[in-house]
């Protein structure tokens, strides 16, 4: 596309630099100057922890046919060899820019968002299958992968970059999908990288605390996910209906519903909501129960175990109504998904107790994880988890709570550290954990061990027949990291390998 034609996106752009060709023939977009080659538009955006407007220069090397930055940067490069245009907002110009450059895809689909703490990647997984159900050909872009037709792809970000998520959004269309479902993070919203997207759907699971690294507190948190809701509003050039389907039993559901103007349903299990529950069963092999909708009532079977799938179910229920989805449709959806990666995943190889491996990283989630657990297991409940380096520090301590609180044996480990010291992270977990131990009635035995694999192996050698292990905070993670590299690492795997190793009761295979 031609370099005047797209900036045709972006409004407020000004051309600084009288150098190049602002006719130039732009073959390609990138943020991340390593990614620049000839014929490449760069457009440089403000990190974490780098800032694109300093790698200027290298794009200009690489090949860049122009540049897109922000008045500070791009006033001192007059003398450029290659156009350079000046814009508010980066961000915003990247993702209005990747938008035009990629043909508009979400014109194309039906795109549904999924927003909240907790639960976005169960939800996702289970309104693609509805939708495969009835017979359409959805792709999904999540935590765990970004899953295209036939192929798959391994996830950076929950929600990537916008030029990265037009690009596969783009690849979805060209491939004859219908529909995207995808989990839209607070970081995603709050640096504008669905900016331009238009959504059919929005989906509010609940909020808890996580993220306030980023967001500093609840209501900047809340805020940014209110974003996504408040976008449904904005005049629409696709003539799909809007809905957003919102958790009512969530303090911030409840706020949420009294700031959004668009077309809403609410769902929870207090009674009050448009979609709830009645007869909920729940056992090791999932849930049944009876979802009570606006078009009726129908029953629910779900491999999913514990309670809080139930919320899952019904805000994947809600969004299938109104796209249209039929219950017949929906119930085969919920019964042909087996499970989701990294969630509530058994492990179960004659080993005579549980292994359960969940991503639960919040205080919210583990809460919920164990509640779950405790109901359901007739020995004791053995945790091993940690924290995430260079992230919330504030959830630190009431994680060690709750683990100490439903736990009798708890492992407190590595998570990612990144930069931090582990055993520093490490002991602002055990502050809680040693709390929480104090004022129970029975004793809990806990123990720090800094590698994780060793804490692994050091929990399933505790377990007894009848035992419950938990391995949170990883899931379907295959990674691990510590400083500034990324090591292979995944629980599951590292917890079957212990198992094949071992016999009933944790002996030893002989030879």
């Amino acid at each position: 596309m031609r370099l005047d034609i797209l900036l045709q996106a972006i409004p407020d752009a000004r051309w600084v630099s009288h150098g190049g060709d602002r006719e130039a023939e732009i073959g390609h977009l990138a943020a991340d100057s390593r990614q620049v080659r000839p014929g490449s538009l760069f457009v440089a955006i403000r990190g974490r922890h780098s800032d694109g407007h300093a790698f200027l220069p290298e794009a200009i090397d690489r090949g860049a046919a122009a540049i897109v930055a922000e008045a500070a940067a791009a006033r001192p490069m007059l003398k450029t060899p290659v156009p350079v245009i000046e814009v508010k907002n980066s961000r915003i110009a990247l993702a209005r820019l990747a938008e035009r450059f990629y043909g508009y895809p979400s014109l194309h689909l039906g795109l549904i968002g999924v927003t909240g703490t907790n639960g976005k990647t169960t939800v996702t997984y289970l309104i693609r299958s509805m939708l495969q159900a009835a017979g359409h050909v959805a792709g999904l872009i999540g935590t765990v992968a970004y899953e295209l037709v036939g192929e798959r792809l391994p996830s950076t970000h929950t929600t990537p970059e916008s030029d990265i998520l037009q690009s596969l959004l783009a690849r979805l269309v060209e491939q004859g999908a219908d529909h995207a479902v995808m989990e839209v993070s607070s970081h995603a919203l709050a640096l504008n990288r669905v900016e331009g997207c238009e959504f059919d759907a929005a989906v509010f699971t609940n909020l808890t605390q996580d993220h306030l690294d980023f967001h500093h507190t609840m209501d900047d948190y809340f805020e940014s996910k209110r974003r996504l809701f408040s976008g449904l509003t904005r005049p629409a050039k696709k003539s799909r209906p809007k809905r957003a389907v919102v958790n009512r039993d969530d303090p911030w559901g409840r706020r949420l519903i009294e700031t959004i103007q668009a077309p809403a349903w609410t769902y929870g299990l207090d009674g009050r909501a448009d979609l709830t529950a009645e007869d909920v069963r729940s056992s090791l092999e999932g849930l049944v129960f009876t979802a009570v909708t606006p078009i009726g009532s129908f029953p629910v079977r779900s491999a999913l175990v514990g309670r809080y799938n139930v919320y899952n179910l019904l805000a994947a229920i809600g969004t299938a109504i109104h796209l249209g989805i039929s219950p017949d449709h929906i119930r085969q959806g919920i019964e042909s998904l087996s499970g989701v990666p990294g969630r509530f995943e058994r492990l179960d190889s004659g080993q005579g107790f549980s292994v359960i491996v969940d991503f639960a990283h919040t205080e919210d989630a583990l809460d919920l994880l164990l509640r779950t657990v405790s109901e359901l297991t007739s020995g004791r409940i053995i945790t091993l988890f940690g924290c995430g380096g260079d992230r919330d520090h504030g959830k630190r301590a009431p994680m060690g709570r709750t683990a100490a609180r439903f736990s009798d044996v708890v492992v407190v480990t590595s998570d990612n550290p990144r930069g931090e010291d582990p055993v520093q992270i490490i002991n602002e977990v055990a502050v809680g954990v040693r709390d929480a131990s104090s004022q129970k009635k029975s004793y809990v035995e806990w123990m720090a061990v800094t590698d994780r694999r060793e804490a692994i192996e050091r929990a399933l050698g505790l377990a007894r027949p009848g035992d419950s292990v938990i391995l949170a905070g990883k899931g379907h993670e295959d990674y691990q990291i510590i400083g500034d590299q990324m090591i292979p690492f995944n629980d599951r795997r590292i917890a079957d390998d212990w198992i094949r190793r071992h016999g009933p009761g944790g002996r030893v295979r002989e030879a």
